[in-house]
């Protein structure tokens, strides 16, 4: 019985939900992103309370948009290589689409209840609406479990069972005849698990922060310095901007998309310059041509007069 061939390249379904990731990390770069740095300008919130709750919202659609994602993926790829033989039934293009929309709709469902609570909040300190954890100790606690606990601990269990399957491939121990391990499949697989890594690095301080100041608000809240609050805040959402930078270190197809990118700009640019020189170019030649013939030495502006 010859064993399934280990891939962590997973076929274009698969990769729907790497789009819907990257869909959730532009999602603050287009509006909340911009009011923050409108807010940091004018040194305060100048916008109006709809603008600060549409930010807010778009704030927390993105991350918690980006944890279930990421958790969709890591579920994706234990299904592909741990169970193969029944990935194809269960991760059909349609079922994965279907997959997808579920994890969007689980995200508003879990970014609603910040409208009954009153979190979302403008807060001084980042210069954003975002959601408060000192509003309600009970949401926040259910926050941090649901939203960051939780789905970290689905994510690591796959990875670890995904790693334990790479040693016993490594160590050709996995089946009767000795699977292939292919370069291209780790790599595919180390970026996704780097992604998660950087993922819970960067908002493990916020969480802890909100878990610890929900316990017990009255003593912990004082004594958080508002620097490591504000340190944990930016770190959290500059996260939103490491993907990109960890998928063209570390995958080869988007380092050749991102050379093709900008060789297209590069190459247009050029286009646009020479085209704008060649145009400025011919205008003067024109104008060259139109001025009359220069004076002789001899000839005099008078006598050039009179032959005209």
């Amino acid at each position: 019985m010859r064993g399934p061939t280990l891939s962590v390249c997973v076929s274009s379904p698969g990769n729907v939900f790497v789009v819907s990731l990257a869909f959730a990390d532009l999602v603050v770069a287009f509006y909340p992103y911009p009011l923050v740095l409108y807010a940091l300008f004018h040194d305060g919130w100048a916008l109006g309370n709809t603008q600060c709750m549409v930010s807010g919202f778009l704030m927390g659609l993105s991350v918690i948009g980006s944890i279930f994602n990421i958790t969709g993926i890591a579920v994706n790829r234990y299904c592909y290589i741990c169970h193969s033989f029944s990935y194809s039934r269960l991760y059909s293009y349609r079922n994965t689409l279907l997959f997808v929309a579920l994890i969007w709709v689980l995200t508003v469902i879990a970014i609603v209840p910040n409208f009954f609570v009153g979190s979302l909040r403008y807060d001084p300190r980042v210069y954003s609406c975002t959601f408060a954890q000192n509003v309600s100790s009970s949401y926040t606690v259910a926050v941090v479990v649901v939203h960051f606990l939780v789905p970290i601990a689905v994510v690591t269990f796959c990875y670890l069972r995904i790693w334990v399957l790479v040693i016993q491939v490594r160590r050709k121990v996995k089946t009767e005849e000795n699977p292939r391990l292919r370069p291209s499949d780790l790599r595919n697989f180390i970026t996704m698990f780097v992604v998660f890594v950087l993922f819970a690095i960067c908002w493990a301080p916020l969480n802890l922060i909100g878990l610890a100041v929900a316990i017990d608000p009255t003593r912990v809240a004082p004594r958080i310095p508002e620097w490591l609050f504000v340190v944990s805040y930016f770190m959290a959402y500059f996260n939103s901007c490491l993907n990109a930078v960890i998928y063209g270190l570390l995958n080869r197809n988007f380092r050749n998309e991102y050379k093709r990118i900008v060789t297209s700009v590069w190459v247009t640019r050029l286009f646009v310059t020479e085209t704008s020189r060649a145009a400025t170019d011919g205008r003067s030649m024109r104008s060259k041509q139109s001025l009359p013939p220069p004076l002789n030495n001899n000839e005099s502006v008078r006598d050039r007069t009179n032959k005209e």
